[in-house]
Order: C-alpha cells, then sequence, then structure tokens
C-alpha cells in the first residue's frame, strides 16, 4: 500500500528536496504540490491524501488557516507542520487547527520519514522535550482564556466523562510519554491504550493527540515542568 503525500510550501526548491526523499521509499507517493493554503485546499479536495506536509508561513492563506480548513473538511487527513524553528509562533494555533504534529525543515530524512509514517498510523510527532517547552510557553496563555466560570465549567464537564483509566492515560500522555511508556507505567498493553486514546480523544471534542496535551494543561490535571 502506497501513502498518499501532498506537499505544500512556497518555496519550489523545498518541494523538490522534499519530493525526493519521500519517493525513495516504496510506500510513499506525491500525489501533488501546493505553493499556498489556499491551492492546498483545493488539492486535498480534488486529490484526498492521506497526510499533507504543511509549510506554515506563506503568503496569502497560511498554514494554519489552511490546515482548518482542511481538518474541518476531510478530518481523515493527518496533516503535519513543517517550520523553521523549533518553538516557532505558529506552532501553537496550527496544533489547535488540529495538526497532527509538526517537523523542523532541516530534520534528516530519516526523521522525516519516521515522522510522516507515525503520524500516518495514528500518533503525533511532537518529540516529548519539545511538546513541554512548547506547552511551558502556551500554558500561561491557555489557562488566561479559560478564566473565564463558563470556560471552566465546560473543561470539567468534559473531564467528568471520562473514566478514571482515561484519565490516567491523559496524564500520561500529557507528559510526553509514548503509547509504550504509558503502556508500561500503567501495566497495559500498548494496544489498549491506544483504544483509550481513541475513545478519551471524542469524549474531550479533540481533533489529534497533540490537542489532548494542551487540554490536559489547559485542565491543569498536569502543570509545566512535572
Amino acid at each position: 500500500m502506497r501513502h498518499r503525500v501532498l506537499l505544500v510550501d512556497d518555496q519550489p526548491l523545498q518541494r523538490t528536496g522534499l519530493r525526493m526523499i519521500l519517493e525513495s521509499e516504496p510506500d510513499m507517493e506525491v500525489v501533488g504540490e501546493a505553493g499556498d493554503g489556499e491551492a492546498a485546499v483545493r488539492q486535498v479536495a480534488a486529490l484526498r491524501p492521506d497526510v499533507v506536509l504543511m509549510d506554515v508561513r506563506m503568503p496569502g492563506t497560511d498554514g494554519i488557516e489552511a490546515t482548518d480548513k482542511i481538518i474541518e473538511g476531510y478530518p481523515d487527513v493527518r496533516v503535519l507542520i513543517l517550520t523553521m524553528f523549533d518553538l516557532d509562533e505558529y506552532a501553537h494555533p496550527a496544533l489547535l487547527a488540529g495538526a497532527s504534529g509538526f517537523l523542523l525543515k532541516d530534520t534528516r530524512p530519516e526523521e522525516l520519514l519516521a515522522g510522516v509514517r507515525a503520524v500516518l498510523s495514528g500518533g503525533a510527532i511532537v518529540a516529548p522535550a519539545l511538546t513541554r517547552r512548547l506547552l511551558d510557553i502556551v500554558t500561561p496563555q491557555l489557562s488566561r482564556g479559560a478564566a473565564g466560570s463558563g470556560a471552566g465549567d465546560e473543561v470539567q464537564r468534559k473531564l467528568d466523562l471520562l473514566t478514571g483509566r482515561e484519565r490516567e492515560v491523559l496524564v500520561e500522555l500529557a507528559n510526553g510519554r509514548s503509547n509504550a511508556e504509558i503502556g508500561e507505567r500503567l501495566h497495559m498493553a500498548e494496544a489498549t491504550v491506544k483504544t483509550h486514546i481513541s475513545k478519551l480523544m471524542p469524549k474531550l471534542s479533540l481533533r489529534s493527540r497533540v490537542q489532548a496535551v494542551i487540554f490536559a494543561y489547559d485542565a491543569k490535571i498536569v502543570t509545566p515542568g512535572r
């Protein structure tokens, strides 16, 4: 089975480099390219790729707006953000828009391929350490945004929908642990961890695993640096 990939970047040379890396793999097929977010949305509608490699900074419709439109219209499509900086100011809103994670543009080819495969398998490609650094920055913003009693009540209502085991899994996930690590800590099979994550996501009205991490910090069931 060949995975269908759409490349979105306003730099043709960047797209060419990505195409060369991806098409060196027998299970990857680049089905299209786009130079801006508006074209990306059209290409997704026409080509139905499995995953989109999305540049975040582009003229016109940027990667955030494009990601939001793609995930809203085609929730099964995975979006992997490409950025020049590990704490790009666009990273947080892109993740909230539903991206499955983000990679640095200068990442090594094998890391890029591993990231694409992780996203295709339903995971998120944000390294644990990077997740924590990102959340150290955005958690105060999230807390201020949820300061109103109505927002706090809504967060608590969603938390109350979780089983005790699902809440334990959410805490471990928010601390940046992989499914295998969560399973080891909670004494359950990795497949069971995946099942818990797949069940807690719709209960919390979340689009991606990364959003689940951010929700946990927003709900203060974990805190930065823990």
